[in-house]
């Protein structure tokens, strides 16, 4: 496939059978920061592509169409080939899979096939019908055999980009009487460090301040828990965004949610940070 145009307005269709990953496909563009539309009627497609054009903030939008379209979708082409006559980058991306895949895939979901009856006679009827579509597409992904994380990387080399910002890290300290964050995906407890809360000079202070972090440091596990900490994190983050991974939830808790937490959750985002991972830091409960 060409290179995308430096400049213009830049337009993708995604379609493709039905169960080959058309919804997975638009969060991958979604996560990479493109508009998102899924289902737009083929008869609504002029009348947005004009208000793209006009639109100074719909720079990188991304379209799914499907085989409900009926039909109708035999016009696409002609369309395709008007808009890019208007000056738009458009292209089309189309997602197949073998009849067995997307037959297991329709099973186990157990969601109805666009077109309804027995999955296998309505996937052979969906190919003939989209024919027209998958001979003028600019890219032909097989989703198969791809994982998330696979299908990602089939995109971001289609859309030229690297991998190596598809993850944003957030770290966030809390307190376990107010609750674990309910969007964690590691939670880490360290409530087994001793509490500056008991030292009258540190109680009204929080992590974020040098003498409760000089304290906690002072402790021996502290210095050890933290590398560690950091290796078992760094060792993992790899295979998180290998699995299409776009945002990790790092939650780390003590009691109240103000001293241990917060000073290992600012260990930790300063760490990663420096390691040139983009890293968002929160203190939830440091207020409370």
């Amino acid at each position: 496939m060409k290179a995308l145009r430096s400049g213009a307005k830049k337009i993708f269709i995604i379609t493709g059978i039905s169960g080959a990953g058309k919804s997975q496909a638009l969060k991958v563009f979604e996560d990479f920061g493109w508009f998102c539309v899924d289902n737009l009627p083929i008869a609504m497609l002029d009348e947005f592509a004009s208000f793209v054009l006009k639109s100074p903030a719909m720079t990188q939008v991304a379209l799914g169409m499907d085989v409900r379209e009926g039909r109708v979708l035999t016009l696409l082409p002609r369309q395709l080939r008007e808009l890019k006559g208007k000056g738009l980058d458009i292209r089309t991306i189309f997602l197949d899979a073998t009849d067995e895949a997307v037959v297991q895939r329709f099973s186990e979901t157990r969601h109805r096939h666009p077109l309804g009856g027995k999955i296998a006679d309505a996937v052979k009827q969906e190919r003939k019908l989209l024919a027209p579509i998958k001979g003028v597409a600019d890219k032909v992904v097989d989703t198969t055999h791809l994982t998330l994380g696979e299908l990602k990387e089939k995109i971001s080399e289609t859309l030229g980009l690297t991998r190596t910002r598809e993850m944003t890290l957030q770290v966030v300290s809390f307190g376990y009487k107010y609750g674990i964050p309910i969007d964690a995906d590691i939670v880490m407890d360290v409530r087994f460090l001793p509490n500056p809360h008991y030292q009258s000079t540190l109680r009204r202070k929080t992590g974020l301040d040098e003498p409760v972090q000089n304290y906690i440091l002072a402790q021996p596990i502290a210095r050890r828990f933290l590398n560690d900490w950091h290796e078992i994190i760094t060792t993992l983050l790899p295979h998180y965004v290998h699995e299409g991974k776009s945002y990790l939830t790092i939650a780390i808790g003590c009691t109240g949610g103000r001293h241990r937490s917060v000073f290992c959750t600012r260990w930790l985002a300063q760490k990663l940070q420096s390691s040139g991972h983009p890293v968002q830091e929160f203190h939830r409960d440091i207020s409370l």
